[in-house]
């Protein structure tokens, strides 16, 4: 899972370094901060499972296995990305590892997950769908029509919240009334619940576990709330101080820096005798190196045929 952390935060800050060339003309939401919600949820997933997932999609695709070539060169237009060259940052796909597609329609992801999941019941498959959003998803009403449709015919779903405490730029405070707990919301839909150190990756993993294998036992959804926080703009490659942004303070922001998911990996890696400082260090090197080349080649990449525009539309 470290090497996969890697791949993810190396891919993300190769794309953020390269976005103000003015060569991707699409919006991008970067999740750096977040690898480990990404790395943990995928990692417990089987072959024929699906994702879905939201805007800030680039992290998730990556973790399912989706290839950083098609990924960037999606970025760039070119006609070897995953979408073609036409769906930018936002509609991402890679069907044959089981990601399904990203959307920027927040709570529409969720409830064509639990339509997969019931399509996996049907078919008494021994199948789950994951869906991504984040926290603001829970301020829409479609999401607790579809949790509560869920509930209700024991789907084998995993609602996986990245709770990084903004919409936008909004924070829970003024969004949410007082005291107010997202856990205990979807625990009145009678499914199961559980917060989790989103920057954890190993924690992550084990709640990801015990939820896969409680959805697929047809005991029903799992909802997982997974604290975390995204460390540039919301949207672009910005961090939002350099840019003069100032919805939250830069003490906050340094707090949760320092719970770097990937250092945080690392660090247990070196700790528990499994890897040398060394090896880490090369392995972060080797997986810059080899990112920065696809990326370069992806931009290279040759455009879409202009009699093709109508294609697949």
């Amino acid at each position: 899972m470290h090497r996969a952390l890697l791949r993810v935060r190396m891919t993300e800050e190769t794309l953020a370094g390269r976005y103000p060339e003015q060569e991707m003309r699409t919006p991008t939401h970067f999740g750096t901060g977040q690898e480990a919600v990404a790395v943990g949820v995928c990692s417990a997933l089987g072959e024929g499972d699906m994702v879905y997932t939201h805007h800030r999609s680039h992290n998730h695709y990556i973790a399912r296995g989706g290839s950083v070539y098609e990924l960037a060169a999606e970025l760039y237009g070119r006609a070897d990305g995953c979408s073609l060259g036409r769906g930018g940052s936002v509609h991402l796909t890679a069907r044959d590892k089981g990601f399904m597609v990203s959307s920027a329609i927040l709570a529409e992801t969720v409830a064509t997950a639990v339509g997969t999941a019931l399509a996996f019941a049907m078919d008494d498959a021994p199948k789950v769908a994951v869906c991504f959003f984040g926290e603001g998803t829970l301020d829409e009403g479609a999401f607790y029509e579809a949790i509560n449709f869920a509930s209700i015919r024991k789907l084998p779903v995993i609602f996986a919240c990245e709770n990084n405490l903004y919409a936008t730029e909004s924070p829970l405070s003024v969004r949410q009334a007082p005291g107010s707990d997202l856990c205990d919301r979807v625990r009145a839909f009678k499914v199961t619940s559980e917060r989790v150190d989103g920057n954890d990756v190993a924690a992550v993993y084990d709640a990801a576990m015990r939820a896969v294998a409680q959805a697929k036992s047809g005991d029903g959804p799992v909802f997982l709330e997974c604290m975390t926080y995204r460390w540039r703009e919301h949207v672009g490659p910005m961090m939002d101080h350099d840019a003069g942004r100032s919805y939250r303070d830069k003490a906050e922001f340094d707090l949760w820096v320092a719970k770097d998911p990937v250092r945080r990996s690392a660090a247990r890696l070196v700790e528990q005798g499994l890897a040398t400082e060394a090896e880490v260090e090369a392995w972060a090197a080797d997986t810059k190196a080899e990112i920065e080349a696809t990326v370069e080649r992806a931009r290279q990449a040759p455009w879409p045929k202009a009699e093709t525009l109508f294609e697949n539309a």
